[in-house]
């Protein structure tokens, strides 16, 4: 470089965005799969210098991993190691226990940051619309989920497993793995991570039926082959089907043809509807083209379930759906969860599509209510972009979408110089409120306290519920820090 063009460097007030003098800051709000597999996708664009913040409302990280995967799926869980590599990328914070909107603003993000991801994915249930839905002994399958899997904001959640019949109304994965919990041996959960409240539970519980209810038929239901046949191999437990749900129509049919998942899925179910019961002391009940129109309540709570057979159509675009025909029957239950999908919740200041729950995004850039780019650098990753559809491993492809977009965006930018204060902003501004991150260095000893309870109890992990806990826990690992 010559001299004419040190003395240039020197006095321009503007670098290229992502360039060694200014740095691209991208702010992720949200610290599951997507968000995580954002962040590594932009580690890995070679010549961008870039730092990373990313904010998670709750004070652990990890999201639908923590919280969401079964407890004895832990080779699912196994991922997270390489969100640990992420971590530690010396580009990389981790703002936990700050929710964006509560405690920073969306405006504050646009402020401090060049470009922000949203992550947050779909915390809200659909619901399903029939009479006696809120009745005690009704709940949503995300909260029994999130209840045995350790989730502060359900640890407090009481599920009534005295009765001897259930149902779970979706055909879905998270369908699938309520079922499963319900009739597998706690006794086969106990070293996972499963939350010791949960346990106990599932050892004084007395189900011994659960029916699962799916308004269309065998060929669109949205379990895996895997799911239903984890569940078909658990000892002492029958799955039965009906075999008049397997006489599939035209639709199905050629559906099948060109989905090989849904061809293996009904082979498994014919072989069961042929094997019938196997005398097991606990049996799984799947009902196909089957609706609930009306939970009706004995005593106060949930005692019966009323259901009403349906028929499929083909709409003009191809698409399947179900059809009522009229006929019901009474079906006494004791307890009904709902595992009929998810939707997001909107974010103050982002635009947000209320019929599809979830923030509209072309390529992964935000788009305004008028359908356009809104041109302010926001992103979306994971199911608030694409809504609740995909495994884990989905996330990743997405995820590098949204990257190449915010790529594309940032050439030939150029942008004023920050000063080092600038990257303390945040830091200082949530410290001026009274607010405590945790940092990906806390989460680090809130680990190793879980995993070493754990070992106490014969378990894997025993999480830690209780938010008060946390606070207790990182206090007293400060007070006894060295000083000096």
């Amino acid at each position: 470089m010559t001299v004419g063009e040190k003395v240039a460097m020197m006095t321009r007030t503007n670098f290229p965005l992502g360039s060694a003098e200014r740095p691209l800051r991208v702010a992720i709000v949200g610290s599951g799969p997507s968000g995580f597999y954002a962040a590594d996708a932009l580690f890995k664009h070679k010549g961008v210098h870039l730092r990373i913040d990313m904010f998670e409302r709750m004070a652990m990280p990890y999201g639908l991993v923590r919280y969401g995967v079964a407890p004895d799926h832990q080779s699912i869980k196994r991922v997270i190691r390489s969100y640990e590599r992420t971590a530690r990328d010396p580009r990389f914070r981790l703002f936990g226990n700050v929710q964006v909107g509560r405690d920073l603003s969306v405006p504050q993000l646009r402020q401090h940051f060049d470009q922000v991801v949203y992550a947050f994915g779909c915390s809200s249930d659909r619901r399903l619309g029939i009479p006696g839905e809120d009745l005690p002994g009704s709940h949503t399958a995300t909260a029994f989920v999130a209840w045995y899997n350790g989730h502060p904001d359900h640890r407090n959640d009481r599920f009534d497993l005295s009765g001897r019949r259930v149902a779970v109304v979706g055909v879905g994965n998270v369908a699938m793995d309520v079922t499963r919990i319900l009739v597998k041996d706690p006794e086969e959960l106990a070293s996972t991570d499963i939350a010791d409240y949960a346990l106990d539970t599932l050892r004084k519980s007395r189900v011994k039926e659960v029916l699962v209810l799916g308004r269309r038929g065998p060929v669109q239901a949205k379990f895996t082959p895997k799911e239903i046949q984890e569940i078909g191999s658990l000892p002492d437990v029958d799955v039965m089907v009906r075999p008049h749900d397997l006489d599939l129509d035209e639709y199905s049919l050629s559906e099948m043809r060109r989905k090989k998942p849904a061809r293996r899925n009904v082979q498994y179910l014919m072989e069961r509807a042929r094997l019938g019961s196997q005398g097991g002391s606990r049996r799984v009940l799947l009902q196909f083209l089957a609706s609930p129109v009306e939970i009706l309540a004995t005593g106060g709570r949930v005692g019966a379930i009323r259901v009403e057979r349906n028929r499929l159509l083909a709409d003009e675009q191809g698409r399947i759906r179900s059809v009522g025909t009229g006929v019901t029957e009474l079906v006494p239950v004791d307890l009904v969860f709902r595992s009929v999908g998810y939707r997001g919740v909107p974010l103050p200041g982002i635009p947000f599509d209320d019929r599809r729950g979830v923030i509209p995004s072309a390529r992964g850039r935000v788009l305004d209510r008028r359908g356009g780019s809104n041109g302010t650098g926001e992103y979306v990753v994971g199911w608030i972009k694409r809504g609740p559809t995909g495994l884990i491993g989905t996330n990743k492809g997405d995820s590098a979408e949204t990257v190449r977009s915010m790529m594309e965006d940032i050439r030939g930018r150029e942008a004023q110089p920050v000063s080092e204060a600038a990257d303390e902003a945040v830091s200082r501004l949530l410290l001026d409120r009274g607010i405590r991150p945790i940092l990906f260095s806390d989460w680090n000893i809130i680990d190793r306290e879980e995993q070493e309870r754990g070992r106490r109890r014969g378990k894997l992990r025993e999480k830690i519920t209780d938010p008060a806990e946390v606070t207790s826990l990182l206090d007293g690992q400060r007070l006894r820090a060295p000083v000096g």
